[in-house]
């Protein structure tokens, strides 16, 4: 068999390091020209579907070199007002083994190590593909072709391969706006953080629906050392992002570059702690990115062959659960599996992995739209100020009620894959 991967992303560097340790023969292509290119954002929380999957795909000593360069694992969930007040904090659980548990790792270190050992074709835009006798054959914008017996679109929420295969299918907005950005960790940028944050996760819950997530972020080779993966530039941070309705940005925002972001950043937080618009100020305009954030619409069951999807190419989601990455990576090892298991037709085992991917793909896509979705009452001009009420009263409750803060620690890990086994 030969399998032909269109984009070098997490899920389908994944599903190439299984299909070769299985002895199939794959070719990854990437439109970017760098290993380094195309990079926004810069924590991934791994759970424990996602670590399953590494594992399952990964050659050990990869795998290996992905535990080594996590980050220190947060050790709180603090949820905090615009001043920094806390109204719930929540201890999160120690590491249970080298798979059931939650990593933090930075997304640029994720890429290089999923780089390891595995050539990809770089600078190589896809075009369109064509099949012919049980064959597909890929095209791509330098007039150059690779043919297989399979084509898996891993190229992301604009997938190209997405759109020839399933014309249909649709990303929409989902009306949130999101602003991010990176700050050195330093005695003078520790002292910032609120207790509770340090180290951990913070998340801020403030008027007109604006919410601001806090990662700190701490490498084993500590704030002076170099990661033990080439080209990886990271060193110990605090990484944020500040999210809101579309209609609180101006026009035009997601065009701005660094310093105008972090302008509009402190225009949108006047009364929020100083020490917090300090920390946004102190954010390299460089690492600033913005992004509307974009959600999948469901579609229904299509005809299986030898073109196939997985992770943002098929099912985009929101941040709200925190499990695009996982369920790209649970995606790979899935597939991994119906191509390797069994020797009945390839359309056969292509429909099975389908089947499965879009009942887990499509309901996180829903969950998640439903925690950060442009409709949420917070977004409301009127009843958004009683429903952030009401939010800050449920979680000052929590705080204060020990078998009300157990449910909810639990809650946090119900979508984590914690207790699954694909």
């Amino acid at each position: 068999m030969r399998v032909i991967v269109i984009g070098g992303g997490t899920g389908g560097m994944c599903l190439a390091h299984g299909l070769r340790r299985a002895g199939i023969d794959v070719q990854v292509f990437e439109r970017h020209r760098t290993r380094t290119d195309g990079l926004h954002g810069y924590r991934v929380g791994i759970d424990p579907d996602g670590s399953r999957a590494l594992k399952a795909c990964l050659p050990p000593e990869v795998y290996d070199l992905f535990r080594r360069t996590c980050a220190a694992p947060p050790e709180t969930f603090a949820f905090l007002d615009e001043r920094l007040r806390h109204t719930l904090t929540v201890p999160l659980r120690p590491p249970a083994d080298d798979v059931n548990d939650e990593k933090s790792v930075s997304r640029m270190t994720l890429r290089q190590v999923l780089y390891t050992g595995i050539e990809v074709r770089f600078g190589r835009e896809f075009t369109h593909y064509e099949q012919h006798d049980g064959a597909v054959t890929a095209h791509f914008a330098d007039g150059s072709t690779a043919t297989g017996d399979l084509l898996v679109g891993a190229d992301g929420t604009n997938s190209r391969v997405r759109a020839q295969l399933l014309p249909h299918a649709r990303v929409e907005d989902s009306g949130v706006v999101a602003i991010g950005g990176k700050v050195a960790l330093t005695e003078r940028t520790r002292a910032l953080l609120p207790e509770g944050v340090f180290p951990g996760i913070g998340l801020i819950l403030a008027p007109h629906g604006l919410a601001c997530i806090l990662h700190v972020m701490e490498f084993p080779w500590g704030p002076d050392g170099a990661s033990p993966v080439p080209d990886d530039p990271t060193r110990d941070h605090v990484n944020w992002g500040i999210s809101a309705h579309r209609d609180r940005f101006p026009a035009g925002v997601t065009g701005f570059d660094g310093p105008r972001l972090i302008e509009q950043t402190l225009a949108m937080t006047p009364r929020w702690d100083p020490g917090l618009r300090r920390l946004f100020a102190d954010t390299d305009p460089a690492s600033c990115f913005p992004i509307a954030i974009r959600t999948s619409v469901p579609v229904p069951a299509w005809p299986s062959g030898n073109v196939t999807l997985l992770g943002d190419a098929i099912h985009t989601m929101t941040p709200g659960q925190g499990v695009g990455a996982n369920t790209a990576l649970r995606d790979a090892r899935n597939l991994l599996r119906a191509l390797t298991s069994g020797d009945g037709p390839l359309p056969g085992r292509i429909e099975g992995y389908e089947r499965r991917m879009r009942d887990y793909g499509f309901a996180a896509v829903a969950a998640s739209k439903a925690r950060t979705g442009g409709d949420q009452l917070v977004h409301r001009p009127v009843i958004g100020r009683l429903a952030l009420a009401g939010q800050r009263a449920f979680l000052r409750a929590t705080d204060r009620v020990p078998a009300l803060k157990r449910k909810f620690e639990a809650s946090l890990y119900t979508t984590r894959g914690g207790d699954r086994e694909d």
